[in-house]
């Protein structure tokens, strides 16, 4: 029974829970981080969202069992090693859904509909997008965006337009990088051919995700560039409280642009791992490649210092 419930954890695949830490974009960068009742709110949105696409990567793997198993990493998966039986792993994926649809219900009618959304987006996608050329990398990118619009449903606050744009933009870059990524691990390996691991990789050739990679790189900089400069601060941080007298221009002064820096050294350590075949799952290269993870450490603490600490 252990080693079920571990296969299950295992293929669950906690690690790509991160993704759905886009579900605090709003109640972060709107300032309300320390409203309780609004973080308690993105927490539970983020449970939830773990359980749904929980479901769906067990729904995913009993789907590929047999593309799997000629894959150079994900023949070791517990579904396509046997390690985790068919039938107990519908059953998790199943109880996974119902946990995240019946959390979704206490969040408001918008979320709830937007938990419905996803799911019926991220089955679609294991049964029939991601099997279409463009197709699949949208879908992911709708994924990522869902997620984005859950935290202004459970807070009632919304991101302004450039910072939707960039986090449309670095959707498709993610996206898109991991279709790279893949392509560059699968000529790696002598006697397997992209189609054999995942079907649209023959539909894609190097220079045109190459152009794809460039150009939704460079959106996600100029997109961001242009939230740090045209955001307007939301109030007097609390660094320069009971100050205001002195220093009545420095909130309005532009010191988000501050933080530009760490995303774009984000963006080209991305680019150099996509091109080393290390971009395949972009959670693991974030919780493993040391510089990028100190870099979005870095980039977090410069966002809370400038919104919470200075209100610019």
């Amino acid at each position: 029974m252990g080693k079920i419930l571990y296969a299950i954890l295992k293929t669950a695949r906690p690690r790509q829970w991160v993704k759905n830490l886009a579900v605090f974009t709003t109640v972060f960068f709107t300032g309300r981080v320390f409203d309780v009742p609004l973080l308690w709110s993105s927490l539970l949105g983020f449970i939830t969202f773990c359980f749904l696409a929980s479901s769906n990567y067990i729904f995913n793997d009993i789907l590929d069992i047999s593309s799997d198993r000629r894959h150079p990493f994900k023949r070791y998966r517990p579904v396509a090693s046997g390690m985790l039986p068919v039938p107990a792993a519908l059953t998790a994926s199943a109880l996974f859904a119902a946990c995240g649809l019946y959390l979704s219900t206490f969040l408001g009618a918008a979320f709830f509909a937007l938990a419905i959304a996803f799911i019926v987006l991220q089955y679609a996608y294991s049964l029939v997008l991601k099997k279409i050329s463009i197709i699949d990398i949208l879908a992911i990118t709708s994924g990522y965006i869902i997620r984005v619009y859950a935290g202004e449903a459970v807070t009632g606050y919304h991101i302004s337009v450039w910072l939707a744009l960039t986090a449309l933009s670095l959707s498709l870059f993610l996206a898109i990088g991991k279709r790279r990524s893949e392509l560059t691990l699968v000529q790696g390996y002598k006697g397997i051919l992209p189609k054999d691991t995942r079907e649209t990789l023959s539909h894609y050739s190097e220079k045109l995700l190459d152009t794809y990679t460039a150009m939704f790189a460079n959106s996600t900089f100029i997109t961001y560039a242009f939230y740090t400069f045209l955001e307007r601060p939301l109030f007097t941080g609390f660094l320069l409280k009971g100050y205001s007298n002195f220093v009545d221009d420095l909130p309005g002064r532009k010191w988000m642009m501050l933080t530009i820096p760490f995303v774009l050294f984000g963006i080209m350590r991305y680019m150099q791992l996509i091109y080393e075949g290390k971009g395949e799952s972009p959670e693991k290269i974030l919780t493993s490649d040391l510089p990028l993870l100190s870099t979005v450490l870095l980039w977090v603490f410069s966002i809370v210092v400038v919104i919470y600490g200075i209100g610019g």
